[in-house]
Order: C-alpha cells, then sequence, then structure tokens
C-alpha cells in the first residue's frame, strides 16, 4: 500500500504482461484526501497491443498511514477529455 502520493500507481500487471499501464500522472491535491489524475493504456489480448489512451481521476484517503482509493471518474477517450477540458475553461476563464 501507498503511504504518499507518489506512491500511488495504477499499473497492474499479471505474471510478466502489463495489463493497465501507467502512462503519466498528475497529483491534484496532497493530504488526507489526495486526488490523481492518470493517463494510462489498457492491454488489448485480442489485438495483442495496447489500446488508445485513457484518463482516470481518482480520489484517495489517508487511513492508518495508508492510501485507499475511495472515488474513480474514468475518461473514455481524448474526445471526451477535451469535452471536459472547454467546459471547464468555460467556465473559469476570466472575462
Amino acid at each position: 500500500m501507498a503511504t504518499t502520493p507518489d506512491e500511488i500507481s495504477i499499473s497492474y500487471k499479471e505474471g510478466d504482461l502489463e495489463l493497465v499501464k501507467e502512462l503519466d500522472k498528475q497529483v491534484l491535491t496532497k493530504g488526507a484526501w489526495t486526488t490523481i489524475i492518470f493517463r494510462y493504456q489498457d492491454w488489448n489480448n485480442s489485438k495483442q497491443e495496447y489500446g488508445p489512451e485513457k484518463y482516470t481521476i481518482r480520489r484517495y484517503q489517508k487511513r492508518n498511514g495508508e492510501y485507499q482509493q475511495k472515488s474513480k471518474f474514468n475518461i473514455s477517450s481524448k474526445d471526451q477529455a477535451k469535452k471536459i477540458i472547454d467546459a471547464l475553461k468555460h467556465w473559469t476563464d476570466d472575462d
């Protein structure tokens, strides 16, 4: 279990095969509640290659010295990510 936000990862292996490959992460908030956005790819077993980039926002709570995932929101495509970015820019841009 992770004891710091930097140790948190969504990479997942079964044997020698990495089924979830973490490409990058950005820690958005730190503390008792930590929020991290990850960029990752899933292994496509039928094609024997990694699929398109995906994104996930996850919230972790630190309890008894270790971070435990409490919630997540998956962004399934670049198109959906761009729509989220556009909406946030619309709401947060100064006039």
